[in-house]
């Protein structure tokens, strides 16, 4: 693909930034590919930054469907498979016991999309302690509308909605419940993006990025 991976994008160190607009591009499309896979009852189970491949739009495109599995059928929950995948996508009931549904995918995708909203890799072994995986990082965060900020990518300048921002970190929030019931589809996902994006693209100002108050 033109534009390589998103992987490539975010982390490489001589890389442009990319605008929030364009990540949010990124996530929509990404988010239509998963719900299209779903929809024909496949288990993706290696969705990942370095698998999500941009055209000269950063249209986003599914590589390396060598992981894929036909999902459950009839009366089944699951499939269970032997646990594979890559360290700090892959969900927890999936790693604990093998077991594998289309939620696991939106586990994923909740990872990925925590990416591009903070910059950073879903493990990074040159941070300490906690922020070396990004999810156990950033929870405590993103359950609190007031310190989302927090995770946001320093690169953007404060180049981004709010409110957009709010509306991101929650989606991936939900993808993220150890629950995996509780997580919502990918269709859901997918509505919801395109509606806050629709709902933000007149907004023209950035966000005001406040400093905490003092406990």
């Amino acid at each position: 693909m033109p534009k390589g991976s998103l992987e490539n994008h975010l982390f490489r160190r001589a890389a442009d930034p990319i605008p929030w607009k364009t990540r949010m591009k990124v996530a929509i499309s990404a988010a239509r590919r998963l719900a299209f896979l779903h929809e024909a009852k496949v288990i993706y189970r290696d969705f990942k930054a370095s698998n999500i491949l941009l055209d000269t739009e950063f249209n986003a495109k599914l590589s390396d469907f060598g992981l894929a599995k036909a999902g459950p059928t009839g009366d089944r929950t699951h499939v269970t498979t032997q646990v594979m995948g890559t360290h700090g996508y892959a969900a927890p009931e999936y790693i604990a016991t093998g077991r594998l549904t289309a939620k696991s995918d939106v586990y994923n995708f909740g990872v990925v999309l925590l990416e591009l909203l903070s910059g950073r890799r879903a493990v990074d072994k040159s941070k300490v302690g906690v922020e070396q995986n990004l999810v156990d990082w950033a929870i405590p965060y993103l359950v609190d509308i007031r310190k989302v900020f927090r995770i946001m990518d320093t690169k953007l300048g404060g180049q981004y909605p709010h409110k957009g921002a709010c509306a991101a970190a929650n989606i991936a929030l939900r993808c993220l419940n150890i629950e995996a019931k509780l997580r919502p589809e990918m269709s859901d996902v997918l509505c919801t993006l395109q509606h806050f994006e629709t709902s933000t693209t007149k907004i023209s100002t950035p966000t005001t990025v406040m400093s905490p108050s003092p406990m």
